[in-house]
């Protein structure tokens, strides 16, 4: 809970939140990551890590990285309902 209260309050903190605060977040509740900086929504690596925890934190991820196939089946073989915040053309 700790983690999730830093993410929150990040943008007002003069301390910036790294990588792995972060991921100790995401890891407590994935939805955290809808906090995260962008740079690490759009992180292929820190997302994909994510993703195998709680496939549906892919919502929260970059676009370019909805559009990736190898993310995105992580997401899904961890969540199948994840399919539905995958790109389009991933879809069919």
């Amino acid at each position: 809970q700790d983690q999730i209260a830093l993410l929150v309050s990040w943008p007002l903190s003069t301390r910036p939140m790294d990588r792995q605060e972060v991921l100790e977040a995401v890891r407590q509740n994935s939805s955290a990551l809808r906090y995260a900086a962008a740079p690490l929504k759009a992180d292929r690596e820190f997302v994909l890590e994510v993703v195998r925890q709680n496939g549906c934190a892919l919502s929260y991820a970059a676009d370019p990285l909805k559009a990736d196939r190898e993310l995105v089946l992580e997401a899904v073989r961890q969540n199948g309902r994840a399919l539905q915040y995958a790109a389009d053309p991933l879809k069919a």
